[in-house]
């Protein structure tokens, strides 16, 4: 008995997930505001990690600015450096 390929057959599978492109949340913004805390924190996740581009969907120059922007507020104490405990 022959075995077939699936190119002969004309059945493929594909297990591929389709994947949505994140819309851009800035969008046209050029500048990140350290002050503005309350923007900052969308990017930051619950254990105060800076969260990456795939999950944000910013472009590369203004995950720069938000990590700077986080960072500096860090420094000056707007922001915490960790979460806080629960306990």
């Amino acid at each position: 008995m022959a075995v077939l390929h699936t190119m002969q057959t004309g059945t493929t599978k594909t297990n591929k997930k389709t994947v949505k492109k994140k819309v851009n949340p800035i969008k046209g913004q050029k500048e990140v505001d350290y002050f503005d805390v309350k923007f900052l924190q969308r990017y930051i996740n619950d254990q105060g990690k800076i969260l990456p581009r795939r999950i944000t969907g910013v472009t590369a120059t203004q995950q720069k600015a938000i990590t700077k922007a986080i960072k500096y507020a860090r420094h000056l104490a707007l922001m915490p450096f960790v979460a806080h405990d629960v306990n």
